[in-house]
């Protein structure tokens, strides 16, 4: 794992962070290794989290996505398919505990199994080699990258190019870093099951001369129906596509209040005067208006296209639709607390019947974090150690 706290992206460190809560989480701190991948007896990964029944323990944890930088590993990339179980909100605060029991997901290279995927970064020109590795798989898959001008066998349809990956199989594509910005990839074998499943992520290509942000976080939101999940793991569930009724909702895999967990939540940390750059993708098949609290943005790209100055205005709601990408940026100019970030499909922003939770996540100013409040997150989040 990194050494850094917060959403994907460029956060705060460890160290920072420890400094800023006053200690909050020092127990669980201490379990972590330094500079290198979060071991797999850690309690959030590899063995079942607290409160969750799980399936068995016959299946691996999913780790929270990691970014990758492709340019530094000479553009070239593995992305293996592995079977995990998936801890959405693992406590039995609001609304918890909230376990997938099956998810389909991808990881790179020799990293940790994550849904989302991992984060594919890259620049423009860079071209890169993604070899799709079903070594271990149960099932055909493919992988379908958006906002690449590629050529037609690297396309990732089976249907239309031929190429699948059965169980067993490899296969490279070639990709080519030609349209710049913030992207979407996913199976796109049987995919009305597969995104479902959890087989999508975030390719990010850098254009040329890009000036990163101070702060800088990437958040997939999704809506899921866990009847299939559960079908999947063999447990008592119907389900069909046609009668699909979304009961749980996530950004970056969790739901609130683990959403706000340093480590395997996404809050966005700041510090006062930073600009901030979020880049928003929908993995789900619903429209979902994200808003941010006491904070005005500009969207500053749609779909990968840079939006002109002259058509850029404030605002605190974008929508973003099914496989949408938007790019928000904003100051953190606010008085230094702990603000929500949610969508406002309100029934989106619940755990069953219990509210808040859902797809809720927070701006958090360093700040804020030695406070009581933010303290008592923490212990809804499950950040204490235990």
């Amino acid at each position: 794992m990194t050494d850094r706290i917060g959403a994907p992206g460029t956060g705060i460190s460890r160290r920072e962070f420890l400094a800023a809560s006053g200690g909050v989480g020092t127990a669980l701190l201490a379990g972590c290794t330094a500079g290198g991948r979060q071991s797999a007896t850690n309690p959030t990964l590899g063995d079942p989290p607290a409160n969750v029944s799980g399936s068995g323990g016959k299946l691996p944890y999913t780790s929270p996505p990691e970014v990758v930088q492709v340019d530094d590993q000479g553009g070239k990339v593995t992305l293996s398919t592995q079977q995990c179980r998936h801890a959405v909100h693992p406590k039995e605060t609001m609304g918890g505990p909230i376990e997938l029991p099956q998810v389909w997901a991808f990881k790179a290279d020799d990293g940790p199994a994550s849904v989302p995927g991992p984060i594919l970064r890259t620049t423009e020109g860079n071209d890169m080699e993604v070899t799709l590795d079903n070594t271990d798989g149960m099932r055909p898959h493919t992988v379908h990258f958006h906002g690449s001008q590629k050529t037609w066998k690297n396309d990732g349809v089976p249907t239309t190019t031929g190429i699948q990956v059965e169980p067993g199989e490899k296969h490279t594509y070639s990709i080519p870093a030609n349209v710049p910005g913030t992207h979407f990839y996913h199976c796109h074998y049987q995919t009305h099951r597969h995104i479902d499943m959890g087989m999508y992520g975030i390719l990010r290509v850098d254009p040329k001369g890009y000036e990163p942000a101070d702060k800088e976080y990437f958040m997939t939101v999704k809506e899921w129906d866990s009847r299939l999940n559960r079908m999947m793991a063999g447990g008592d569930a119907q389900y069909s596509p046609r009668d699909r009724n979304p009961d749980v909702f996530t950004i970056n895999g969790k739901s609130a209040p683990r959403s706000f967990h340093p480590e395997d939540g996404s809050p966005i940390i700041v510090d006062k005067g930073d600009t901030v750059r979020v880049h928003f993708v929908n993995g789900g098949y619903m429209s979902h208006p994200l808003h941010t609290h006491n904070h005005r943005f500009e969207v500053i790209e749609h779909d990968g296209g840079v939006i002109p100055e002259v058509a850029r205005y404030d605002q605190d709601v974008t929508n973003v639709a099914p496989a949408e990408r938007r790019v928000i940026e904003f100051t953190a100019d606010a008085d230094p607390g702990i603000y929500l970030l949610h969508c406002h499909k309100v029934n989106h922003v619940m755990n069953g019947d219990s509210y808040p939770g859902g797809m809720l996540g927070a701006i958090v100013y360093r700040e804020a974090m030695d406070s009581d409040i933010f303290g008592q997150l923490m212990e809804y989040a499950g950040y204490d150690g235990k």
